[in-house]
């Protein structure tokens, strides 16, 4: 045999397996509700995301998708397959965002997809301790280092300090979500990875996080917009807890409409006070953030079908969470609501497949540690560990199939894995994150979700997601739902069970459990 053939010969082998494994691309975002998207139903009929729509229409758009509560644990989870009391050694140091982890106590699946013969990257925003991963997780890695670079965490849009592969980081100019476009452009053109494997590109926009500032090309695009404010803008707010009936983020303004009072504000160099501004000025700002994310995607689905890998490659994109303005009275995310934490959800198979399942809507509600399992199984690898959700796979070939345990989202501020088993009282500030919302465990499931917050003698929350999408009634507090109210309460308990939540037996009891 000449030299010629012997090296094909070994070559065919990997060859075989990058054809059969399909590449994945995994775009997350950062704080994007479903409001900006303009394919779902709740966004405003002036929203324009033409290339974020087009994805829909080529595959499955998920009509409500729980991937987390806030920044940190969201992503623990898509490095886990965990929920957030199942993420060991996970935990905040030192200054906001400091935060760390040990590798042996809390692996990344990005490893596993390497040792199979995957390339894996990661480009973006990092948000999960100051161990990047690169060269354990990571083949290729260019990242914002938030954890470890305290004083630059801020910047969220301009001015950033890059770590590429693990190096020392570079102060980089230009506008974020553009920076991290072209660099996933080059990556799927080839750049830093070994062509004949397949590759997982988790691909991290920083945008459309607080200050939610634009691109300058996207400065008022928005600018003559009109924006109908929530129902529940004010309280009071019947029905909800008592944290939510104390929300007043915004106050009427001289012209009736809703304005920000007074806060502390994100900005390009820390904290600042800052006067109030309308509610319809935040949410024009906001929704020309995402104008640049929408580019972005279609640069980087323009990349794919040039390249031809298209026809192989997994899309997905999502966000970490949602962010409410306005409804309930928010101005953030975390809290147990479609309007904090409802995230957008379009899969798409590979464009060789995408044709069966194309524009489909699933309207079973699904959750961040669903996704880990999903992308196991489309590359066809077992599961390295027992995680905490389950395969989309059948969802995506039937939008009505059944799943075999409700979306669960669990909400434990700063703690992480054993350390959840002591729940702090309600005088304890470790209990709330954010704007003072407590730990929670939320189950949705069909057309109802149930949400119990981690208080004693505070009410359960129970909603109909068909008849009240914007979640005004609470129907655990009419004793006419007195028999769905324990049953969900009850899948609730059984869900945390099942994924060996350390407080389940230490949770406080509602005013509404008899």
């Amino acid at each position: 045999m000449n030299r010629t053939l012997a090296f094909l010969a070994l070559c065919l082998p990997l060859l075989a397996s990058a054809a059969q494994q399909p590449n994945i691309l995994f775009i997350y975002t950062d704080d994007q509700s479903t409001r900006t998207v303009g394919c779902y139903e709740d966004a405003f009929d002036w929203v324009k995301t033409p290339n974020i729509d087009g994805l829909a229409r080529q595959g499955v758009r998920f009509a409500r998708a729980y991937i987390g509560s806030w920044c940190m644990p969201s992503r623990a989870t898509m490095l886990t397959g965990h929920h957030q009391h199942g993420v060991e050694s996970m935990r905040m140091e030192g200054q906001y965002p400091g935060s760390a982890y040990e590798p042996e106590q809390c692996p990344f699946w990005p490893s596993v997809f390497r040792r199979h013969g995957y390339v894996t990257a990661q480009i973006g925003k990092w948000h999960t301790g100051v161990d990047g991963g690169y060269g354990r997780d990571w083949d290729y890695q260019i990242i914002w280092n938030r954890p470890k670079y305290v004083k630059n965490s801020p910047n969220y849009y301009y001015d950033q300090m890059i770590e590429f592969n693990g190096g020392k980081p570079q102060l980089v100019k230009g506008y974020s979500t553009d920076n991290y476009t072209r660099w996933a452009v080059e990556f799927i053109n080839g750049k830093g990875r070994d062509p004949r494997k397949p590759w997982y590109l988790w691909l991290c926009y920083g945008a459309v996080h607080g200050p939610f500032t634009p691109a300058k090309r996207h400065l008022g695009d928005y600018k003559d917009v009109k924006v109908p404010f929530p129902k529940d803008v004010y309280p009071p707010r019947p029905g909800k807890p008592k944290y939510v009936q104390k929300m007043e983020h915004w106050g009427p303004g001289k012209d009736g409409q809703p304005v920000e009072r007074k806060v502390r504000e994100l900005g390009p160099v820390g904290m600042k006070d800052i006067p109030g501004r309308p509610l319809r000025d935040w949410i024009q700002q906001y929704h020309e953030g995402v104008l640049a994310i929408d580019e972005g995607v279609g640069r980087v689905l323009k990349a794919l079908k040039e390249s031809g890998q298209d026809e192989n490659t997994l899309i997905v994109f999502t966000s970490d969470q949602g962010f409410a303005w306005g409804q309930h009275g928010f101005k953030s995310k975390v809290g147990p609501y479609h309007a904090t934490v409802g995230a957008p959800l379009i899969i798409r198979l590979p464009a060789a497949k995408a044709s069966k399942t194309a524009g489909r809507v699933v309207t079973e509600p699904v959750s961040g540690v669903d996704l880990p399992p999903t992308f196991f199984a489309q590359a066809g690898l077992p599961l390295p560990w027992k995680m905490h959700g389950e395969d989309l796979s059948p969802l995506l070939a039937d939008p009505k199939a059944k799943r075999t345990a409700p979306a669960m989202l669990v909400h434990t501020g700063k703690i992480y894995g054993s350390a959840t088993a002591k729940i702090p009282p309600a005088d304890d500030p470790r209990l709330y994150h954010g704007p003072g919302v407590p730990w929670y465990v939320m189950i949705a499931e069909g057309r109802y979700k149930y949400v119990r917050n981690f208080i004693e003698g505070e009410v359960e929350e129970l909603y109909d997601l068909e008849r009240d999408p914007e979640e005004l009634k609470n129907l655990a507090l009419q004793p006419r739902h007195a028999k769905r109210l324990k049953a969900y309460r009850q899948k609730a308990v059984e869900e945390l069970r099942r994924t060996q939540a350390p407080f389940l037996a230490n949770m406080p009891r509602p005013s509404t459990l008899k």
